[in-house]
Order: structure tokens, then sequence, then C-alpha cells
């Protein structure tokens, strides 16, 4: 029998243990038996300008899920807890700024907001099933809105193409849809839809194009056949990921689809890029893939397998040097992977814990990792310098509804004489309920 691992980094909470709710595919996996003592207090120095208390009401939209039993947990070696030297503790503080609430009175309770950051211009970019927002991250004003064709349902994803091409969004109708910024007004406009009408135009008179879905119903094997969950850009290639079990891959000169994977044998949830342009994927069948093109070679071939997680996973963040990957998954636990010097993939060393309920979401900024949680709350994680040390910085409460998306940026710094330095995130964090939380995180007392 698994023994289970201690809860790694605890952060102060008294939420007790429940059942999991997420909106990703369901996880056949999950054993109905919560621990309520898995939770204490954090090991560093945790402080909120502004405190919120979450709701008890609960979340009626969301899918259910059976909580993971402790025993589900993966048998991992602990980490050692980052804790700060007595004569310069790290501390850690964070407000509240604003919440963004829909823009339309059109229902969204069933469709979390999508995001996306833009790090040069400090753009906040928002996605409801009924409008396509942009705010200011600086001032929090509202830039631009554009209303959204309903029939294309939840929007699960948004990514920024490079070299200003715009941006693009990932729906539950199986299609991706291409914004781009007016020449007059500056404002998003739907500029088109992936695949292409001419890319659709070219395959559709040979047989040999089209993929078996169902019984008696076939695809061109460019298109998605279920909701597109994810998308991620790199180099000269976009990413997109969908329930259907597949990966595609488009180039982004012209758009057109160049290659289509079965990736996985369930839905897949999440897609991280690193530099090296290795493609990671999470799915519900609890693995999670790396894949990557050969030197001389145009197609992209699976590479490694990981599976250590025994539910579904739902989140992945890659470090900016790609040296660490991050995966969350239902059972509540937050996986740690870095690179061995010796070999040429990622290994496991170890989790992240004090989550109640599934990690949904999670977003990684230099030295920083921020996850959001079926239990409604965000939590601040920070690896130490000698890199495999973590400490539990702060626990973000305020939602009422569960976390399904997050997106952070570090601020510029402001450069002092003193000796202490300080760093400042914004942290945007997307619930059920259609509310965007805008959050200040500083992180100081670092030397």
């Amino acid at each position: 029998m698994p023994f289970s691992l201690p809860k790694l980094f605890p952060c102060n909470t008294s939420t007790p243990l429940q059942n999991l709710s997420t909106n990703t595919k369901p996880d056949s996996n999950s054993n109905p038996n919560p621990n309520p003592n898995a939770l204490s207090t954090p090991s560093t120095s945790s402080r909120s300008l502004t405190s919120f208390s979450s709701s008890s009401s609960p979340v009626t939209t969301a899918m259910s899920d059976d909580a993971t039993s402790v025993l589900t947990f993966p048998s991992l070696p602990s980490l050692q807890c980052l804790l700060p030297s007595s004569t310069s503790p790290i501390s850690t503080s964070f407000l509240h700024l604003t919440s963004l609430k829909p823009l339309s009175t059109a229902s969204t309770s069933t469709s979390p907001p999508a995001l996306t950051i833009s790090q040069s211009s400090l753009l906040l970019f928002t996605a409801t099933p009924s409008t396509l927002a942009t705010y200011d991250l600086t001032s929090l004003d509202l830039v631009s809105s554009h209303p959204l064709a309903p029939s294309a349902g939840a929007v699960k994803s948004l990514v920024i193409l490079p070299k200003s091409h715009g941006l693009l969004s990932a729906h539950q109708d199986t299609l991706l849809r291409l914004w781009r910024h007016s020449s007059r007004s500056g404002d998003l406009r739907l500029a088109g839809s992936l695949p292409t009408l001419s890319d659709r135009l070219l395959r559709l008179p040979f047989p040999k194009n089209y993929t078996l879905i169902r019984r008696h119903h076939k695809r061109l094997w460019i298109q998605h056949a279920d909701t597109v969950s994810a998308l991620a850009t790199a180099g000269e290639y976009i990413y997109s990921v969908s329930w259907d079990k597949t990966l595609k891959i488009w180039h982004t000169s012209d758009l057109r689809c160049v290659q289509s994977i079965v990736a996985h044998d369930d839905a897949i949830n999440a897609l991280a890029i690193a530099p090296d342009g290795t493609v990671y994927t999470g799915s519900a069948d609890t693995k999670i893939r790396a894949w990557l093109s050969a030197p001389g070679e145009k197609k992209h071939a699976l590479v490694a397998t990981f599976h250590r997680h025994r539910s579904a996973v739902n989140a992945l963040a890659i470090s900016n040097d790609g040296s660490v990957l991050y995966s969350g998954a239902n059972d509540r636990s937050i996986i740690v992977w870095e690179r061995e010097e010796s070999a040429n993939h990622l290994v496991v060393v170890g989790a992240l814990r004090g989550h109640a309920k599934a990690i949904l979401c999670l977003a990684s900024v230099g030295d920083m990792l921020f996850s959001g949680s079926s239990d409604r709350t965000v939590r601040i994680w920070r690896r130490g310098r000698e890199g495999r040390e973590y400490s539990c910085l702060a626990v973000m409460t305020g939602h009422v509804s569960v976390v399904r998306s997050i997106v952070a940026v570090q601020m510029p710094k402001e450069k002092s004489g003193k000796a202490e330095i300080e760093e400042e995130y914004r942290v945007c964090s997307g619930s059920f309920d259609g509310e965007v939380r805008v959050w200040k995180v500083r992180i100081s007392g670092l030397s």
C-alpha cells in the first residue's frame, strides 16, 4: 500500500477538505476519503494588507468530482522548506486592488474568464463567452472591449502572438479565433478563425485528410473535434490541445495546421512550452508527455512520458529557463519536476501541498509560483536559491467561487540605495462566477 506523503509546505487555513470541483473532464481515479487534518500553519512570514474571508456558498455550476484520498497522493520525497534567516526574514504582503466583473449581464457562472498578460505593455486581456476586454494593469482602467458570439461557448485560453500578430482565443465550439488590432482605433477586432477557410478548402477533396471521430462521423484532421482547452506559442509555431485528446501545431506565418498528434488517452487539459521548444501536455489520463522536433526534422515526436500524479492533470507551468516544470492535479498536489544535469529529461523531486481541493491553474514568474484551486484560494510559493527548496509565503482569499485561471507578471523594479531588494507582482485570478481579482504582491527582505 502506498504511504501518504506528509504535506510539504502548508499555509494557514482552517478550510476542511471537501469534494473537488473542477471544470475539466471527469477523472475516474478519484477515491472519496478526504483527510481533514492535513493542513497546519505556514513556515514563513505571511501578512496581508487587506484580508478577506471566502463565502461558504456552494459553487452549483462547477462540475463536482470526488475528493481524492490521501492514499492516492503521489509517494514522493519531501523537499527541504526554505527558512529565512532571523536577521533578514522574507516578508510577503498582498493587497486586493480591484475586482473586474463581467461586462455583460449574460450568465458566466459556468464559464470562468480566460486570461493572459502582455509583459511588454502591461495589458491584461480577459475573455468570457460574451466579451473580450483589455485592461491597463498600471491604472486598472478598461482600454477596450469587444462582444463575442454566444454560439462560440466558453473561452478556455488566450495567447498573445509574437511580432504584433494579434491575439488568439480557444473556444468550446472547437475553433481558434484570431484577433488583430484595428489600424484606426487600435482596438482588437475579429480577423478570422483556425483552421482557416483556405486551409479547409485545400484539404476537402481528398479522403486521406479525414479522420473518424465517431461512428459514421468524420472530420478533417486539421479540425479539433471537441473543446480547445489550451493554447501556447513559441518561435514559428502555435500549439493547441483539446478534449479530443489531440495536440495540433500551426504555423504563425500562414496559420496553417502542419501536424496533428493523438497525444493522450483522455482529454488534454494543460499545455506548456520550454525555451528549448519542448512541448509539455497534461491530461485527464494522469500523464504528462513531452514532445520535440529533432534537429533537421519538421515533425514533433514523443520524447518522454511522466506519470506520478494519480488523478487528472489540470495545469502546467514552466520556469523561465525551462529547468523546472510544475504540474497541478485533482490530487491537490503540485509536483515539481527538475532537469537533471546528467540527463536530457526532467525528473520528479517532490511536491507542494496545502490546497484543500484540486489545483486548477498555475503561473510561474522567476522564482515565484502562483496556484489557484477549487478551494477558492490563491497560494504564493517561492523557490529558494539552492533549487530544491520552496516555501508557501501567503494564501490569498476572497473568491466566492472556484479559481480556474491565473496569470502574473513582475512589475518594473524601482532602484534604491538600500541593500534590501523588494519585488512587486501583479497577479490576476479568475473564478467560475466570472470575477477577475487583481492583486498587488510584494516580496521584501531579499538581498
